[in-house]
């Protein structure tokens, strides 16, 4: 019998369940209920035959057929009371969907019962895999992309951290979101280069598992056994354990001297002043040392000197903006 002149009294009107799948999940790793609809189901569909479930579907024993049916034709092979599940592809099926909102909105056909069947679900992060992945073909298909080094994308990652810092200051909401993004690609954008490297190759799985092997050890009082009740702890042991790691025999070592000069004045003031070691600042003439002692200064009052000095030339610049008219 047709869908579309059905009775609306004929018995066991049955199942239509819609399986979605997430690709940012090893296919075949399924919620148990997904596995229960496909085991029991009279039908499996699936209008995608490169779908990634498939082969592990049918290595599990499901039959599954290579079919795009109208609303129609899935209607009417529910008709007895059975039961089809349509595994969609990653884009949906818009045009089944759309088919079945209006034969259920026509008042003349008995539905089946349609469920919407998650059958695995993006964890927190999963949106990093399409940024590895979008990468990954940027880098093999774009003629700029495929020729960027790591010395030649070196001050793109300071433009970008500046004005993360940037929208930070002006509490940008939608600015922030967007530059922590910017920041975040040059770090793919970094790892992807190095798998290139014919001698020392990593990816960005390696630079994950450092930073988290990092975290973990660094934080024996959240992973350990270790105690810390108060910030200034928790800072002793981030020290304590990043000192063991280091080997450092100086307190400089791991300073760059090319950040922006007060950042580095107050660097190695904070490293002085944490290592309680007696080195009084220099003295000498000119403007440089007068900066040098401001930029301690700050450091021991918890102050940064460069947020500081960039908040007043903003007051400046909006003053200059006022007198422009």
């Amino acid at each position: 019998m047709n869908a579309t002149t059905a009775d609306a009294t004929t018995p066991g009107q049955g199942r239509i369940v819609l399986l979605t799948t997430s690709h940012r999940v090893a296919p075949g790793l399924l919620s148990w209920p997904a596995w229960q609809a496909l085991r029991t189901a009279d039908r499996v569909l699936c209008a995608d035959g490169a779908h990634p479930q498939l082969p592990y579907l049918r290595e599990a024993g499901i039959r599954v057929d290579e079919a795009a049916p109208t609303a129609e034709e899935l209607v009417d092979a529910c008709a007895g009371g059975r039961t089809a599940v349509v595994v969609a592809t990653g884009e949906g099926d818009p045009a089944l969907t759309d088919g079945l909102a209006r034969l259920a909105g026509s008042g003349r056909v008995r539905m089946p019962d349609l469920e919407l069947l998650p059958a695995s679900y993006d964890l927190p992060g999963a949106r990093l895999h399409d940024l590895v992945q979008v990468m990954d073909r940027i880098r093999l298909e774009c003629p700029w992309s495929s020729q960027r080094t790591h010395r030649g994308l070196a001050k793109y990652a300071i433009e970008e951290a500046y004005e993360l810092v940037e929208a930070i200051e002006d509490g940008d909401r939608d600015e922030l979101r967007e530059e922590l993004g910017d920041v975040l690609l040059q770090v793919v954008f970094h790892a992807r280069i190095a798998e290139d490297d014919p001698d020392a190759p990593f990816s960005v799985d390696d630079v994950a598992g450092t930073i988290v092997d990092k975290l973990v050890h660094r934080h024996p009082h959240v992973f350990g056994d270790e105690k810390a009740d108060t910030p200034e702890e928790v800072r002793a042991h981030w020290l304590r354990t990043k000192a063991a790691e280091k080997q450092r025999t100086s307190v400089t070592e791991g300073v760059p001297l090319g950040q922006p000069g007060l950042a580095l004045a107050a660097k190695l003031a904070s490293r002085v002043r944490t290592a309680g070691l007696p080195v009084p600042l220099p003295t000498g003439e000119g403007i440089g040392y007068q900066l040098l002692a401001l930029a301690a200064r700050a450091e021991s009052e918890g102050t940064d000197p460069e947020a500081a000095l960039r908040a007043a030339a903003r007051t400046y610049r909006d003053a200059i903006r006022a007198v422009e008219g």
